[in-house]
C-alpha cells in the first residue's frame, strides 16, 4: 500500500520551473489525500496565470506513476496567500538594477493585446507623444522583443552607456526609448532567443536603464499572455494596463483572455481601445467598418471596465510610422483618449511579484 510520504518523496523530484526549486521545498504542496487508487494533490500556485501549471500538473502525474503505476492523481491548483509567496521567493528577491536608484518614475503604463496586429505599437506610441506634447517626461519600452517595432516609429538608431547604466535613446520632441534594436549592429538581425533570455533582457530594460525623471513610462507588451508578458507584470511596479483590440470577434476573444491575465495577477485595468474601427472616406466622409461592426461597447461591458475610444483606420499614421515620423502625425481623435488614460490612471502602483 502507498503512503503519503512516499508520494510525498516523490514530488520532491518536480521542480518549479521558474523558481528552479522542488515543489515539496518550497511548500507548495498543500495536501496528499489517498483514498483506494485514487490520490488528490492539492498544489498552492505563486499565481494562477502561471504560463507553466500545465507543465508542474504533468511532471506531478508523472512522478506519481513512478510510484504506482495504477493509482489514478487528481491535482487541484489553488492561489498562495501572500505569506506563502513571501515565504516561497524568499530566496528569489531581485537585485536591483545599476540604474534603478538614479530613476524616479511616477507612473508606468503597460499597452497590452491578446494577439498580434491589432496595432498595440502604434498605440504605445500614439499615447507616449500625446502625454509628452501635454508637457510630462515621458519614456517608452519596447517590450516585444522578437518584434521590436518602436524605433523604426521614431526614426532611431543606435544608444549609449553611462557609469550608472544604458542610455536610452531621445526623440525629436524628447521621449526616451529603449528597444532591443537600438542595440543590435543590424536592424533586421533576427533576435532568436528562448523565453528566459526574453524575460532577462525586459528585467534589464527596466532596472539598467537610466530612465532618470520620468511622468509616464509607457511599456509596448508583446502579443499574448506568454513569458514576456508575465516577466513585465511580474517583476515591473505597473500603474495599470490598456488594453487594445479590433471590431473582429476574435479579437475581442483574445482580449478577454489578455483582461484575464492582468486580472489575476491584481493588475488595474485602465480601460479598453478599440482600434481600426472604421476608416473614413476622404470624398465624403463616410465611415467605412472595414473589419465590421464594432463589439467595443459590449467588450469593454464585459470586462468591467471604460471604453476609452475608437481609433480609425489612417493611412496617414501608417506612412508616418514607416519613415519615422510618428511624433508629427496629429489625431483629434486620441488626445481625448490619452487625456482619459491620464484621468483614470491609478496613483498607487502595483507591488512586483519577483522583486
Amino acid at each position: 500500500m502507498v503512503t503519503e510520504e512516499e508520494i510525498r518523496q516523490a514530488l520532491t523530484k518536480v521542480m518549479d520551473p521558474e523558481l528552479r526549486r522542488n515543489i515539496v521545498e518550497l511548500g507548495m504542496v498543500r495536501e496528499i489525500h489517498l483514498a483506494d487508487e485514487q490520490v488528490r494533490v492539492t498544489l498552492a500556485l505563486t499565481t494562477m496565470a502561471c504560463p507553466l501549471k500545465s507543465k508542474i500538473v504533468n511532471d506531478i502525474k508523472s512522478a506519481i506513476r513512478g510510484v504506482d503505476g495504477a493509482l489514478i492523481t487528481d491535482v487541484q491548483l489553488v492561489e498562495m496567500s501572500e505569506k506563502e509567496k513571501a515565504k516561497a521567493l524568499g530566496g528569489r528577491e531581485r537585485k536591483q538594477g545599476m540604474a534603478e536608484p538614479f530613476n524616479e518614475i511616477d507612473h508606468v503604463i503597460a499597452v497590452m493585446s491578446g494577439k498580434g496586429g491589432v496595432g498595440k505599437s502604434s498605440v504605445a506610441a500614439l499615447l507616449a507623444t500625446a502625454l509628452q506634447r501635454k508637457g510630462e517626461q515621458v519614456g517608452l519600452l519596447d517590450a516585444d522583443i522578437t518584434g521590436p517595432s518602436i524605433p523604426r516609429m521614431f526614426g532611431l538608431q543606435g544608444t549609449g552607456m553611462s557609469p550608472m547604466g544604458l542610455l536610452p535613446a531621445v526623440s525629436s520632441s524628447g521621449i526616451k526609448v529603449m528597444s532591443i534594436n537600438l542595440l543590435l549592429r543590424d536592424k533586421d538581425e533576427a533576435v532568436i532567443w528562448r523565453g528566459p533570455l526574453i524575460s532577462g533582457a525586459i528585467r534589464q530594460f527596466w532596472g539598467d536603464v537610466l530612465w532618470e525623471k520620468l511622468d509616464t513610462l509607457i511599456i509596448d507588451l508583446p502579443p499574448g499572455t506568454s513569458d514576456a508578458t508575465l516577466t513585465v507584470m511580474q517583476s515591473i511596479p505597473l500603474s495599470g494596463v490598456v488594453l487594445v483590440t479590433t471590431p473582429q470577434d476574435l479579437a475581442g476573444m483574445v482580449v478577454r483572455k489578455a483582461a484575464g491575465m492582468a486580472r489575476n495577477l491584481n493588475i488595474p485595468i485602465i480601460g479598453l481601445i478599440e482600434n481600426m474601427s472604421y476608416v473614413e472616406c476622404p470624398d465624403c466622409g463616410r465611415r467605412i467598418k472595414v473589419f465590421g461592426h464594432s463589439r467595443a461597447d459590449e467588450t469593454a461591458e464585459a470586462l468591467g471596465v471604460p471604453l476609452l475610444g475608437r481609433i480609425r483606420l489612417d493611412p496617414e499614421l501608417s506612412t508616418r510610422c514607416d519613415i519615422g515620423q510618428v511624433e508629427l502625425y496629429t489625431s483629434d481623435v486620441f488626445e481625448p483618449i490619452a487625456t482619459r488614460i491620464s484621468e483614470l490612471v491609478p496613483d498607487a502602483k502595483c507591488k512586483p511579484l519577483f522583486g
